[in-house]
């Protein structure tokens, strides 16, 4: 029995060793370092593939919770209406300072024209009719020039139903509407003058002390309103009051005085009053 079993086993052994020839054992073999580079390259161009969720977010095109979007429009409405309601509430406080502002001013001009005595002269006063459907209404106009009697001057028109109220308004507007006429030596002008309005043309001309005012009628008031005491004037065309008016302050508002025309010059007072001393021959020439 031994020997059988020694044969079984020596056929056994011969059977395993012919199956391990037949099967061939395959082992793998090293890439080359070309492929294994190239691979890494291509890897390294190709990013890696990120969620979906993230790239729509990335790009805008991922949609967020109705809920949250409904939130964030809500604060963003309440932030434009806390905005809007700060810029309105800026916009009514710098009006209102600036209403404050125009009446202080208005009230302090109307303070010094009312502290400072002014000569109020009443030109001509008429009554005027405005035809209606009903029939006429009769009003008055005024026409008033008003001065400080040291070189400011200024007129005004007025119309109201009664002649008090005419006149008021007639002076208000010639205090609001005042000009600076410069005066040599305070009583007369530095120059001879020419103005016009419409068909009234008018020509001042300056005088020596003691030559009085020579002037007629609307022409009158208004140098006694500025305070000439010395001038020669004459008005050719109409006789009209307004236009006579309004001619002689367009020929005031040409006048100059040498101070004036230096600092347009860009020269020296003595050198413009030596020039009219050598025109006029008058050593009694002043500023």
């Amino acid at each position: 029995m031994s020997e059988d079993n020694k044969s079984e086993n020596l056929k056994n052994e011969e059977s395993k060793a012919l199956e391990d020839k037949n099967t061939k054992v395959t082992i793998p073999k090293p890439e080359s370092n070309k492929n294994v580079e190239g691979k890494k390259d291509i890897e390294e161009a190709i990013p890696p593939k990120k969620d979906e969720f993230k790239q729509k977010k990335e790009i805008g095109l991922a949609k967020e919770d109705p809920k949250k979007a409904g939130q964030k429009d809500d604060e963003n409405k309440k932030l434009k209406q806390k905005t809007l309601t700060s810029q309105t509430k800026v916009t009514e406080a710098r009006s209102k300072k600036n209403i404050d502002n125009e009446k202080k001013s208005s009230e302090s001009r109307q303070n010094q024209f009312d502290q400072n005595e002014f000569v109020e002269k009443l030109v001509s006063i008429n009554r005027v009719a405005k035809v209606v459907k009903g029939g006429r209404r009769f009003s008055f106009a005024a026409l008033v020039v008003v001065g400080d009697g040291n070189g400011m001057v200024g007129h005004g028109k007025g119309k109201a139903k009664e002649v008090p109220e005419a006149i008021k308004k007639a002076t208000d507007e010639a205090k609001s509407k005042m000009i600076r006429v410069p005066l040599r030596q305070g009583r007369t002008l530095h120059h001879d003058i020419k103005g016009r309005f419409d068909s009234g043309k008018v020509y001042l001309r300056s005088a020596p002390s003691g030559t009085g005012v020579i002037a007629g009628g609307p022409m009158r008031a208004v140098f006694e309103a500025l305070g000439i005491q010395d001038i020669v004037a004459k008005s050719v065309g109409t006789s009209n009051p307004h236009n006579m008016v309004r001619a002689t302050f367009e020929a005031l508002k040409s006048a100059s005085s040498p101070k004036i025309i230096a600092m347009r010059r860009g020269l020296k007072i003595n050198d413009i009053t030596k020039r009219r001393k050598n025109a006029t021959g008058n050593d009694n020439v002043k500023n």
